[in-house]
């Protein structure tokens, strides 16, 4: 007779925890949407949507949970500080500078900002990277979405 986890093993409490957050978030929003008529995929009332990723939530949650009993607990590695803070200062420079100093400095500079997180960034990779996700800022968010955004501090 075949177990499901080896004995010995624990339960990976993380992704159980994270399996059941994800079911309560799903049944919560399954109450919050019981009076909003859910329609169909042809003519979409106000609840499907909500229903729809519920739902999907609800498939992630029962994944988590169901792996958490198959497998026992790999640990949790040490929470990275540099990661985090050059994420967190790449976020806050674009919000600072988008105003004033123009879309293309501000997508710039979060794409530098953002890879000095990583120790394993290349300057030229970076650079490259940032051109590309700067010139996609400028024709996503201002030619194709027409967003008033200015692209240069001059064009303000």
């Amino acid at each position: 007779m075949s177990q499901l986890r080896p004995a010995g093993r624990r339960l990976d409490w993380p992704d159980l925890l994270f399996g059941v957050f994800l079911i309560a978030l799903s049944a919560g929003a399954f109450a919050a949407t019981s009076r909003l008529s859910g329609g169909s995929a042809a003519d979409m009332g106000p609840g499907y949507m909500p229903r729809a990723i519920a739902l999907i939530l609800l498939g992630f949650g029962l994944f988590f949970a169901g792996r958490s009993l198959a497998r026992g607990h790999a640990g949790i590695e040490r929470v990275q500080a540099r990661p985090m803070l050059g994420i967190a200062v790449a976020v806050g420079a674009f919000a600072l500078l988008i105003e004033d100093a123009g879309l293309v400095a501000a997508s710039f500079s979060a794409v530098l900002l953002a890879a000095a997180a990583s120790r394993q960034s290349r300057l030229f990779e970076v650079i490259l990277f940032g051109l590309c996700v700067t010139a996609g800022a400028v024709l996503l968010f201002v030619k194709a979405l027409a967003l008033p955004v200015p692209i240069w501090p001059w064009s303000i």
